[in-house]
């Protein structure tokens, strides 16, 4: 049986990329799975310190972990590069990167820097071309959206999904990196929607500071969906926090 390969992407910064990525791993080792998690450009990060693999395998436990290039800057990976003065990261490094992890794991975790369209080169590719890569070279690579709750999500969802579909990449499905503790109701009507604006089902709802649980390995069960290795259920928990019927004032 093939790997199964997901690049995880998110409509913005901040996010919770990250600690999604350290749910779906560890979710799989819990499994059974032997994961793999690549970092193809880490940015905002000095040499010595722990970069967000790191982070993963932190939360997660033991799986292999893989970065490839790594700016000291905190920006967008073609700009940290050209300041840095180091090479850009080009999609078939990626691509072969993933061949590798693939061969020896069950899934693999590809971690994007910021959202699917930034920048990694001169030329202007992205993560996207860097998935598409995967797929050109015969690996089922997909891509899992990671986005967040509230009001202004459901354009940059929507974007993301169109920008998918013109480079024939699969949306796995998207994933709320942080529900609040006391949602409002844009978050409520959003679990609805997000799966509209996507074309693709909703997978899972982190809640905040998720990467902060005490046991962590039991909330990644929890909050996302058997497609993800979870026990989470998308129909109960929007029944769970459905909003109130708006009261309509009837004219005369």
């Amino acid at each position: 049986m093939s790997a199964r390969i997901l690049f995880v992407t998110g409509t913005n910064t901040e996010v919770g990329k990250t600690v999604a990525t350290a749910a779906v791993a560890s979710a799989a080792l819990q499994g059974g799975l032997r994961v793999a998690v690549l970092k193809p450009g880490q940015t905002g990060v000095a040499p010595d310190e722990p970069g967000d693999a790191a982070e993963v395998a932190r939360l997660a436990g033991e799986l292999t972990v893989r970065e490839l290039v790594r700016y000291p800057e905190p920006l967008a990976p073609d700009t940290a590069a050209r300041r840095a003065g180091l090479p850009f990261l080009s999609p078939a490094e990626v691509a072969t990167a993933v061949a590798e992890l693939a061969a020896a794991h069950d899934l693999v975790l590809v971690e994007g820097a910021g959202g699917l369209l930034v920048r990694y080169d001169d030329e202007g590719r992205t993560l996207a071309d860097q998935a598409r890569a995967v797929r050109d070279a015969g690996l089922p690579a997909e891509v899992l959206l990671v986005a967040s709750a509230g009001l202004g999500t459901l354009n940059i969802v929507a974007l993301s999904a169109e920008a998918l579909a013109a480079r024939r990449l699969p949306l796995a499905g998207v994933l709320v990196g942080s529900w609040p503790t006391a949602p409002g109701l844009a978050e409520r009507c959003n679990l609805a929607d997000l799966p509209r604006s996507a074309g693709a089902p909703l997978l899972g709802a982190l809640p905040e500071r998720a990467g902060t649980a005490a046991d962590f390995a039991a909330l990644a069960l929890a909050s996302l969906a058997p497609e993800l290795g979870g026990t989470w259920d998308a129909e109960h928990f929007a029944h769970a926090h459905r909003p109130e019927q708006a009261r309509l004032r009837s004219k005369v």
